[in-house]
């Protein structure tokens, strides 16, 4: 009972609840039912990329081209659609079968040329953003088909209030389901084992079995998949595409999973510290806009709040092996 206390989870939790009750102080439109709806709504992107990132963290890799590479999906998608029309089915078909794409190829690379994380995902970032602004020369794709439009506007268990009809987001299912695949393939499975043995110690995960190179390239395809699916939901809310959109959004990705719990060395991290962390992220940025703070705080306070999560988890994991190293000496 005492963990459960004491950890980055209930942490992060009580965060929330504390940064909740004083932009409601401020705002008590931040409250309202249909604020929190759309609050969950605009965050369901940023919370299925942060899954898929979760996985990549804890082996202690990094992926910096999600934001490349959701750019390129939802162009694809939407050109697609524009071109020969197509439900939420087709698209996600599409969307999917393309983040995996470019998922494998980071993981191949990473695998096979033994090249580190941060330098192939760097590359392949500039390679996607340039070939997306190549081909669409930032020009929007608006003739999204009617169909796709009105899935992205269905609500559940629709309610009246005073401030007209509300209702859960069909966008949220997608997310919960990511929620739930994640959880169970790091929870049950083989590979979920190893990705955390991975993390925590590379040489011994592979004197016990564990083989590395195809963990790093099944979980950079599932960053893949999860880029693919966040790609379709993003268009769905918006009914058209930017290829701008993205820009620097790998940043706020990586810091909700970072403030979620995992840590960026690796090993230590789970999937409802990382849905925390996005919900905190969304609160925040909620609460800056409500109490008509500068856009520009956004960025310094996440930054700041970022730094000081990752200094924590460097300083908590020296503070481990300086112990381990007493106690194998005496």
């Amino acid at each position: 009972m005492k963990n459960i206390f004491i950890s980055r989870e209930m942490t992060i939790l009580l965060l929330v609840v504390l940064l909740s009750v004083i932009i409601s102080l401020n705002n008590i439109t931040f409250l309202r039912i249909d604020n929190i709806l759309d609050l969950l709504k605009s965050n369901t992107v940023l919370g299925i990329m942060a899954l898929g990132m979760l996985m990549v963290i804890l082996t202690g890799g990094i992926d910096v081209s999600v934001s490349a590479t959701i750019a390129a999906v939802t162009v694809i998608v939407g050109k697609f659609m524009a071109s020969f029309g197509g439900n939420i089915f087709v698209a996600l078909l599409i969307g999917c079968v393309c983040g995996v794409l470019f998922g494998l190829l980071n993981g191949v690379l990473i695998a096979k040329l033994k090249i580190p994380p941060i330098v192939v995902t760097l590359g392949v970032m500039s390679i996607v953003n340039g070939a997306v602004l190549l081909y669409t020369n930032g020009a929007w794709i608006n003739d999204i088909p009617e169909s796709f439009i009105n899935f992205g506007k269905i609500t559940l268990f629709t309610v009246n209030t005073n401030n007209g009809k509300v209702g859960i987001p069909v966008q949220l299912l997608f997310l919960i389901g990511a929620a739930l695949l994640t959880w169970f393939i790091l929870k049950y499975t083989l590979i979920g084992r190893g990705i955390y043995a991975i993390g925590g110690n590379k040489v011994s995960a592979e004197r016990i079995g564990y083989k590395p190179d195809l963990i790093n390239i099944f979980l950079y395809g599932y960053m893949g998949l999860m880029v693919g699916v966040a790609g379709v939901v993003h268009t769905s809310i918006m009914q058209q595409v930017d290829p701008n959109a993205f820009i620097g959004f790998e940043l706020q990705v990586i810091s909700a999973v970072v403030l979620g719990g995992a840590n960026i060395l690796g090993g230590e991290g789970s999937v409802l510290g990382t849905i925390l962390g996005v919900l905190f992220l969304a609160v925040m940025n909620n609460g800056l806009i409500l109490m008509h703070i500068p856009v520009f705080w956004q960025k310094i306070v996440i930054g700041g709040v970022t730094l000081a999560a990752v200094s924590m988890d460097v300083i908590q994991r020296k503070r481990k092996e300086k112990t381990m190293l007493k106690v194998d000496v005496e």
